[in-house]
Order: C-alpha cells, then sequence, then structure tokens
C-alpha cells in the first residue's frame, strides 16, 4: 500500500506536508483516508504555485477557484469546501493562512456576544453548556435585526418590544413550547445585559411573554419497559459503534443523565474499584453516582473493546477520524438513530431521563431517592416524572382548604 509519506508535495505547501501528516495520524485518519488528504494537499500547492500564490494569499475565493478548477479537471473527490476542511483547519492552525474574513458588522456582533458570554458565565455562574445555548439564541435575534448594529453598539439604542414579540411568535413555527421557553429565558438574560451595560436605555426584560404550555400537563412520557429492551437489543455490539451506543442508552435509560451530562463524561469520572461514576450537571455541579453492574458492564465493554485510545480523555468519542468527543446533539442523534433500527417513534435523549424515573419508582424508590439520582433540587421537580403515580403524589401534595384530609 502506497504511504502518504511517498506522496510529493512542492512548494508552496511542501515545508508542512510532515506536519500535515503527523496531525492526520494523531487525528486516527486510515492511512487510506491520509494519503488521499496529502494528494488533495499535493494538487493544492501545485495549482497555488501555478496562480503564483504563497498560503497568505489562499483567501476563500481562491479556494472556490480551486475547487472550479478541480471539477474541470475530471477530478471526482473533495470537490466542496468540506473536503478541505482538514487542511485548510491545519493550515489556519498554523496561522500561514487567513482565516475566512467575516461579513461586514460580524466582529461587532461577535464582540457583543463574547461579552454576553462573559456576563453568563462570570456574573450568573450558567454552565458552558447553558451560556452557548443563550449565546446562539442572542445571536440569531440580533443579527436578524434590520438596524445597524454600529461599532459602538449604538443601534441597540431602538430595541422595541415588538420586535423581541416578533421573533418570539416567528421561533414557535420551529420549536415546542418547552424549547420556546428556553428563547424567552435567553431573551431576558440578553434584555438584562444590555440594559446593564448601558446599551438600551430601559429594561424590556420585564415585557417579554410567557412561553405557552404548562409543564405538569399530559401524562408521563416514559417508554415502557418492552420499548427500552428493543432500544437497547437494536445496538449490535459487535462492532464499535453498536457498544458505543449501547453504552450510551444505557446510561440514559438507568441512571436518567441529561444528553449534555453524557457528552460532558470524562474517562475519569468513572470510578470502577469504587463502583462510581462523577457526574458534570447543571450550574457546574458534579455528582457522584453509584454505579449500577449492568451500566457498569456496558461501559467496560465499551472502553476496552472499542474506544480508541488517544491524547482525548472524553468518555464517549466518534467512530471515524478524527477522533473528537461526541456534542450533547450528538449523543441525542444516538437516540434517534436507535428508534429507526427499532421500529419505534423518534425522541430525544431526554425521554429516556423520564423513563429511569419511572422505573425507579416502579421499583419502589421513593421521589426523594429519584430526586437525588437525578439531582434534583426541589422534590416538586421531581414529581413531574411521577405524574402518573398518585401514590407518589400523594407524598408531596399539598391538602386542598377545606377538603378531605
Amino acid at each position: 500500500m502506497k504511504k502518504s509519506s511517498r506522496v510529493r508535495v512542492t512548494v508552496p505547501l511542501a515545508s508542512y506536508a510532515v506536519g500535515f501528516r503527523e496531525e492526520l495520524a494523531k487525528q486516527g485518519y486510515s492511512p487510506w483516508t491520509a494519503i488521499s488528504l496529502v494528494q488533495l494537499m499535493a494538487h493544492l500547492s501545485d495549482w497555488m504555485a501555478a496562480q503564483g500564490l504563497d498560503p497568505a494569499g489562499l483567501s476563500p475565493g481562491s479556494v472556490d477557484l480551486f475547487l472550479t478548477d478541480r471539477r474541470a479537471s475530471g477530478q471526482v473527490r473533495r470537490l466542496t469546501p468540506r473536503g478541505l476542511i482538514p487542511l485548510l483547519g491545519y493550515l489556519r492552525g498554523l496561522g500561514v493562512v487567513p482565516q475566512p474574513t467575516p461579513p461586514p458588522g460580524a466582529d461587532a456582533l461577535e464582540q457583543l456576544l463574547e461579552s454576553f458570554a462573559v456576563y453568563l458565565r462570570e456574573e450568573r455562574g450558567l454552565a458552558t453548556g447553558t451560556v452557548c445555548a443563550y449565546r446562539h439564541i442572542a445571536g440569531r435575534f440580533v443579527s436578524g435585526r434590520t438596524v445597524e448594529l454600529g461599532t459602538d453598539f449604538g443601534g441597540l439604542a431602538t430595541l422595541t418590544a415588538e420586535e423581541l414579540g416578533a421573533f418570539i411568535i416567528a421561533e414557535c413555527d420551529r420549536r415546542s413550547a418547552g424549547s420556546l421557553g428556553n428563547v424567552v429565558t435567553a431573551l431576558r438574560a440578553l434584555l438584562r445585559f444590555l440594559y446593564l451595560e448601558g446599551y438600551t436605555a430601559t429594561s424590556l426584560a420585564a415585557g417579554l411573554p410567557t412561553a405557552p404550555g404548562w409543564r405538569g400537563g399530559g401524562s408521563s412520557r416514559a417508554l415502557a419497559p418492552d420499548q427500552v429492551r428493543r432500544l437497547l437489543a437494536s445496538c449490535d455490539r459487535r462492532t464499535v459503534a453498536g457498544r458505543r451506543d449501547f453504552a450510551i442508552l444505557v446510561l440514559l435509560s438507568r441512571l436518567g443523565l441529561r444528553a449534555g451530562e453524557v457528552a460532558a463524561l470524562n474517562i475519569d469520572d468513572v470510578d470502577w474499584r469504587a463502583g462510581q461514576i462523577l457526574v458534570p450537571g447543571k450550574g457546574n455541579r458534579r455528582a457522584l453516582l453509584p454505579l449500577p453492574v449492568d451500566v457498569g458492564q456496558a461501559l467496560a465493554g465499551y472502553c476496552r473493546w472499542s474506544r480508541r485510545r488517544g491524547s482525548c480523555r472524553s468518555l464517549f468519542l466518534h467512530v471515524r477520524a478524527p477522533y473528537a468527543a461526541l456534542t450533547s446533539s450528538a449523543v441525542s442523534h444516538v437516540v434517534v438513530r436507535a428508534c429507526d433500527r427499532a421500529g419505534l417513534p423518534r425522541i430525544r435523549a431526554h425521554r429516556l431521563r423520564h423513563t429511569a424515573a419511572s422505573a425507579m419508582r416502579r421499583a419502589g424508590a421513593p421521589l426523594f431517592e429519584i430526586g437525588q439520582v437525578l439531582r434534583h433540587q426541589h422534590v416538586s421537580t421531581t414529581a413531574l416524572y411521577a405524574r402518573d403515580d398518585q401514590e407518589a403524589l400523594r407524598l408531596v401534595a399539598r391538602r386542598w382548604p377545606g377538603g378531605e384530609s
């Protein structure tokens, strides 16, 4: 088999070829993929030499022109900007290729959003995942305004309640009631930040509408035991992906972890000798939970036979190069794919949190113990996971005035 080291890369990218090969090997790319990427580097370098370009001149426009010429020459692979991501990411990391130029006003917006993120982290003490979500929503709102932001953010002074209401109404078409509540909460935090920093003369946070929906409505969202068994059985545990997905589903359905908590787990968080797992939760809190035998076996099988060794300390990794940590979205998609394989309606990871609570309640665990496992601060929150269990709810319900005791 031809080695990537035998691919000849000429000037102007010749001096970066060795480092690029080492980076590909470090990230776990297969030999065949590494050869293809180094060949792409050689083609790009030859094209740059013909155009009289050095690395500093490799702008997004130049990249588009290279891909156009590559298609015209009859090449059939890596004909889109996505195919150049590993190479350009490496060169940009070295600082030899310029970063993409942001559109006009993007620098001011990025500065504003970063200040907002710092406020959420340092002043409000929010977790990293929550900060990212609120920052994303704030970016969608501010970037969608027709008023020019300005380098001094002066355009924010004209912000009106009508604009806020229109944005929330537009989000109704693409979100559930619970997700829309997160949008309103993020906007409320943004408005408080803008007022505290002097960008707006008054705070509009109090005037935001409340998202529709009642948190306690409807029946329990837990899956039936047979449905859980079908989800777990859908994982082919003879494969790398199957063992990883099985371990994720067991964690979600047995311990009720959130998708973000599964994604944030580190291999050092599992104490095999003590039979415990350290879970990073909301608000930067960490909780030590017992590791049931079946959960421990699923994790051990994944770590021993499927998890790729490397410098990344995250517990759950992608099964294809680059072997980076799974995101919370990727964890939820593990559940979605399992539903498709099992022939079940699609659900997200949080439904398995409800399932874990219901399973513990069926086993006779009192609500306060279930709340400890789920790491709730208030028993009323735990009661939402047992809304079909009248005996459990009787323990936390207040007596109606004048009613029977």
